[in-house]
C-alpha cells in the first residue's frame, strides 16, 4: 500500500516520464522512416503517375538501348554527346510508355500476343526492317527466320557455347524490338481512336479553301510605333500589373528553372608551350626525312595517329591530311603545319602509293595443330594439294570448315587505330595479288585463295604525326592558381562582378537553366556544377569546378529561382513594360486616326501609304513599313469587302493600320474539291491532336531527377 501511495504521489512525474519515453520511441521510428524514405528518394531517377524508377532500373534501360545502337551501327562505344541523347531518348520512351499504358488501361486497350503474331506475319512494320530477320530476296521481314533463330538460341547454350554470346546479343536486340513494337502498336491504337473523333464537312472545307486562296490587294495606311519615342510614354506599376494579369497564362512554366551568373575560363597553350611542341614536330620531320623507322618516329612524337604500314585510302584520313597527301610525291616529308579546326600541328611523310582493291572475294582454310611445326607441315600439305588441283571445299570440309567464298572490304580495316603484324600480313595476302597463298602467322597458318578483286583505288602508306597544341602542366597550374585566388576573393554575386574585371575575366549570364540539361552553358563535364545550381540559394557562390576537356575553370553564382507555376512579375518586368508601351502607343495612334474614313484622310494624318498585294487569311501579311508580320491585319482584310475602306484602326505588332480593299479574287488556276480539302483538314486536325502526349505529360506529375545521377 505504501508503494501504491508513493506511485500515486508521483503520478504526474511518472506520466511525464512515460510520455517522454513513448514520444522518443515514436520519434525514433519516425526518424528511421523518414531516413528510409529519404534514402529511397535519393535513389530515384524520377516518377511518372506515381510509378517510381530507380537509378539501377534506369541504367538498365540505358544499357539496353546502348547495346541496340552498338549492334545496329557496328559501334564499340558512344561519345558523351551521343550517350546524353540516349539517356534523353530512354527517359522520353519510359515516360510516354507509362502514360500510354495508364490511358490505355482506362479505355481497355491492349496488344494481345495474337495481334503481335499477326504483325510479325504481315512483316510490314518499319521497325521490323531493322532486324536481322529480313529475307534478302524479298526485302521483307521473314517470320520464319525469327522462329528458326529463337529455336537455335535455346539450343546454343548447350550445343554451341562458342556462339552463345553472339546469340544472346541478337536475342536481347530482338526482345527490345518486340517491346518497342508493342508500345508503338498500343500508341497507334490510341491515336486511331482519337482520329475517329475528328471529322470535317463541306462547309468548313469551303471556308478553308477560301481562306487559303482568296487574295486581296489593298492600299495600306501605316503608322509605325517607332514614330513615337518611348520617353513620351508613361508606364506605371499598375499598368505592368494589369498586363501581367491579362497575360498570366502565357507565363506559366511547368518545371523549375534557375538564373546564374558565371565565369568560364578556358586554359590555352602559352607561347612557351607552342615553342616546345614545334621543336618536337621539327625533330619528327628530320627523323622521317632521314628515313628513320616511321613507326618509331611517330611513336616518339606521341602522334594521335599510329603508324600501321598498311595502305589505306585518303578518305579515312583526317581532312587536313587527306587534302595534302593527294598532291604529295612518294618520299616527300612536309614541314610542320598547323590545322586550326582541330588545333593541331602536323607532319606527313608519304612512303608509298599503290593501286589496291576496295573489295576482295576469297575463301580460306584455317590450319591448326598440336604444335607450330605440325601446323606449318599441315598447311604446306594443304597448299600443295590445292596447287595440284584438289577441290577446295572438299579439303575445307575435311578440317571442319565450309570453304565458301566471302568478301573482304577495305572498310573492315582501314579505320582501325592499330594493326598488329599478323593482321597486316593477312591484309597484304588478300589485297596485293590473286591466287593461292599459304600465310604463316605467329601461332598458325591460313591457306587463302583470292578469287576476285574489285574497285581498284589509290591507297597510301604514310607516316602521320598529328599532335594537339595543348597547354603544359605549368601553364595550367598558373591559370588554376590565378582563378582559385579570384574565387576565394569572390563570395557574392557583387564580388564576382567586381573582381572579374580586376582579374581580366568576363561575367556571363545564363537564364532559365532546367535540370533536364546535360551541361551548364554548353560546357562539357559540368554535371557537378549542375547539381550545385539546383541545390544552391540565391547569391551563393559555387566552388571552383574543373570541367570541359580538363581545360575549363568555372565558377557560378545563383541569381534567381523560378519555381514551377507562374513566373513572378518582377522577372518579366521588361517584357511587360515593352508590351504596355506598345499598347499605349497604339492608343495614341488610334486617337490620331480618329474620324479617318479614307486612304487620303489617313495620309493627311501622317500615315505612310503603300500597296500590299495577295493578302490571304491563311498567312500573315508582312509589312515593309514596319518590318513585321501582321496576322491581325490579314484577318481584318479577309472580313472586308472589295472596294470598302475599313474604318476600324487595326492594332498590329509593329504599328497601327487602316486600309482599303482594292481587289479580291480567287488565286488563278486553283479549283475547289470538297473531298480533297476535307481530307486536308482532317490531317491538320490529326496533326494538332498528335500533340495530345504533351497534355497528358502535364497531367502526369512527372518528376525528373536525372541531373542528380547522370
Amino acid at each position: 500500500m505504501a508503494a501504491l501511495g508513493t506511485i500515486r504521489k508521483r503520478g504526474v512525474t511518472l506520466i511525464a516520464i512515460i510520455g517522454l519515453g513513448l514520444f522518443a520511441f515514436i520519434a525514433e521510428e519516425a526518424f528511421r522512416s523518414c531516413e528510409a524514405t529519404s534514402n529511397e528518394q535519393r535513389q530515384q531517377v524520377g516518377k511518372v503517375l506515381g510509378e517510381k524508377i530507380s537509378v539501377q532500373e534506369f541504367q538498365a534501360l540505358v544499357d539496353e538501348y546502348q547495346e541496340v545502337i552498338k549492334m545496329t551501327q557496328g559501334r564499340d562505344n558512344l561519345s558523351e554527346e551521343e550517350l546524353n541523347q540516349v539517356k534523353d531518348q530512354v527517359w522520353n520512351n519510359y515516360v510516354n510508355s507509362i502514360i500510354m499504358k495508364k490511358e490505355a488501361e482506362k479505355l481497355g486497350l491492349t496488344v494481345t500476343d495474337t495481334e503481335l503474331q499477326n504483325i510479325l506475319k504481315e512483316g510490314t512494320s518499319p521497325i521490323l526492317m531493322q532486324t536481322p530477320f529480313v529475307n534478302q530476296q524479298t526485302g521483307r521481314f521473314d517470320a520464319s527466320q525469327l522462329t528458326k533463330f529463337l529455336a537455335d538460341y535455346k539450343k546454343a547454350a548447350t550445343t554451341t557455347p562458342q556462339l552463345a554470346e553472339q546469340y544472346q546479343k541478337i536475342y536481347n536486340y530482338w526482345k527490345f524490338i518486340e517491346k518497342t513494337l508493342r508500345q508503338q502498336t498500343l500508341a497507334q491504337k490510341y491515336q486511331s481512336l482519337l482520329s475517329h473523333c475528328l471529322i470535317s464537312n463541306p462547309v468548313s472545307a469551303k471556308m478553308a479553301f477560301n481562306d487559303q486562296n482568296e487574295e486581296s490587294d489593298i492600299q495600306l495606311a501605316s503608322l509605325p510605333y517607332s514614330t513615337i519615342n518611348d520617353s513620351k510614354v508613361t508606364v506605371s506599376d499598375a499598368d505592368i500589373k494589369a498586363k501581367y494579369e491579362e497575360q498570366k497564362e502565357m507565363y506559366r512554366q511547368y518545371v523549375e528553372t534557375r538564373d546564374i551568373k558565371y565565369v568560364d575560363f578556358q586554359v590555352t597553350p602559352s607561347a612557351a608551350d607552342r615553342k616546345a611542341l614545334m621543336a618536337t614536330m621539327v625533330e619528327a620531320q628530320k627523323s622521317l626525312q632521314a628515313d628513320a623507322d616511321p613507326a618509331q618516329a611517330v611513336r616518339k612524337a606521341q602522334s594521335q595517329i599510329s603508324f600501321t604500314g598498311v595502305p589505306v585510302s585518303s578518305k579515312v584520313m583526317p581532312r587536313d591530311i587527306a587534302t595534302k597527301i593527294d598532291s604529295m610525291a612518294v618520299g616527300q616529308t612536309t614541314a610542320p603545319f598547323e590545322t586550326t579546326y582541330d588545333n593541331t600541328l602536323n607532319v606527313i611523310k608519304l612512303i608509298s602509293k599503290v593501286q589496291l582493291p576496295d573489295s576482295v572475294e576469297y575463301r580460306q582454310i584455317q590450319v591448326g595443330a598440336e604444335t607450330v611445326e605440325k601446323t606449318r607441315e599441315r598447311a604446306d600439305s594443304i597448299y600443295n594439294a590445292l596447287t595440284a588441283g584438289a577441290d577446295f571445299e572438299a579439303i575445307a570440309k575435311k578440317y571442319g570448315q565450309e570453304g565458301k567464298s566471302q568478301w573482304f572490304t577495305s572498310a573492315m580495316y582501314e579505320a582501325a587505330p592499330t594493326i598488329d603484324a599478323d593482321t597486316k600480313l593477312y591484309i597484304e595476302a588478300l589485297t596485293q595479288s590473286e591466287g593461292l597463298k599459304n600465310v604463316a602467322f605467329t601461332q598458325g597458318n591460313v591457306v587463302v585463295q583470292v578469287l576476285n578483286r574489285k574497285a581498284m583505288s589509290t591507297k597510301y602508306v604514310a607516316a602521320i604525326v598529328k599532335h594537339t597544341i595543348d597547354f603544359s602542366k605549368a601553364t595550367y597550374s598558373a591559370a588554376y592558381n590565378k582563378f582559385s585566388q579570384f574565387v576565394s576573393e569572390s563570395q557574392s554575386a557583387t564580388e564576382i562582378i567586381t573582381n572579374a574585371k580586376k582579374y581580366g575575366y568576363k561575367v556571363l549570364d545564363r537564364n532559365d537553366i532546367a535540370n533536364t540539361e546535360h551541361n551548364v552553358a554548353g560546357i562539357r563535364s559540368t554535371h557537378e556544377a549542375m547539381k550545385w545550381i539546383f541545390d544552391a540559394k540565391p547569391n551563393q557562390v559555387s566552388p571552383l569546378y574543373e570541367c570541359g576537356n580538363n581545360d575549363h575553370l568555372f565558377v557560378a553564382t545563383l541569381v534567381n529561382i523560378h519555381k514551377e507555376g507562374y513566373r513572378d512579375m518582377a522577372s518579366l518586368k521588361d517584357i511587360l513594360k515593352d508590351q504596355v508601351i506598345r499598347d499605349k502607343k497604339f492608343e495614341q495612334l488610334k486617337e490620331k486616326l480618329a474620324g479617318v474614313n479614307s486612304i487620303n484622310a489617313a495620309k493627311a494624318k501622317g500615315a505612310q501609304i503603300t500597296p500590299v498585294n495577295q493578302v490571304t487569311f491563311a498567312a500573315p501579311a508582312f509589312i515593309q513599313a514596319t518590318g513585321m508580320s501582321e496576322p491581325a491585319l490579314s484577318g481584318a482584310v479577309a472580313a472586308t469587302k472589295q472596294g470598302q475602306f475599313c474604318p476600324r484602326v487595326v492594332k498590329g505588332n509593329g504599328g497601327a493600320y487602316m486600309f482599303q480593299v482594292v481587289k479580291k479574287a480567287q488565286r488563278a488556276g486553283v479549283k475547289f474539291d470538297s473531298k480533297t480539302v476535307e481530307t486536308q483538314l482532317q490531317q491538320q486536325a490529326l496533326q494538332a491532336a498528335s500533340r495530345f502526349m504533351n497534355e497528358l505529360y502535364l497531367k502526369a506529375d512527372v518528376v525528373d531527377n536525372r541531373y542528380l545521377f547522370f
